[in-house]
């Protein structure tokens, strides 16, 4: 049974352990199989080419995809009620990929200053380079996070940790606002 078109009806404790696999049909195995491979085959050079070109689904290269962090993938949007999901390798990758998909040279986002130190030199030292501009701000609040915009293209990144203090969303202007908290999810202490 494939869990991945289920998840409405199943508990979170389910879609972390099941969602996103169905078991081999040949070995019944219940657990994910990992697959160690860097490459994959095609049918035809055809094939390949149409897989490439993302005109049909299928494994490229494994840094690109892999059956293994599809599943882990799948999961993730599932839990978090999304319609997709990146594994990635780090929270840097996280942090850069989110900005450099929303974010471009001539554009600025919006940062608190309470943030991790890798986080902090990304976006007063990396960003910069890319000709993105980061203006930190010290509320997490609507009016301190537009205080620091520069432009209508300003998106917003804010990170609720190292403090433990709670932090508001800006209120909604049409603006993508990243949200950052690697400690904790509210849905597991929700769940009891």
């Amino acid at each position: 049974m494939s869990f991945a078109h289920t998840s409405n009806t199943l508990r979170p404790a389910t879609i972390a352990l099941h969602g996103g696999h169905a078991p081999d049909a040949a070995s019944r195995a219940r657990a994910v199989p990992i697959y160690q491979t860097t490459s994959y085959v095609f049918d035809s050079a055809d094939h390949a080419a149409r897989v490439f070109a993302l005109e049909e689904p299928g494994n490229i290269y494994t840094r690109i995809t892999n059956p293994t962090t599809a599943v882990l993938e799948d999961r993730l949007a599932q839990l978090e009620g999304g319609t997709g999901a990146l594994a990635v390798s780090s929270g840097q990758s996280a942090i850069a990929l989110a900005v450099l998909n929303i974010a471009r040279a001539g554009q600025n986002i919006v940062s608190t200053r309470s943030l991790y130190g890798g986080t902090c030199n990304l976006f007063r030292h990396t960003l910069p380079r890319f000709g993105i501009e980061t203006r930190f701000v010290e509320r997490t609040t609507s009016s301190g996070c537009r205080s620091g915009q520069r432009t209508s293209r300003t998106s917003w990144t804010i990170s609720s940790r190292p403090f433990p203090r709670r932090s508001r969303r800006p209120s909604g202007d049409g603006r993508s606002c990243s949200w950052g908290n690697g400690h904790d999810d509210d849905r597991w202490r929700r769940q009891g």
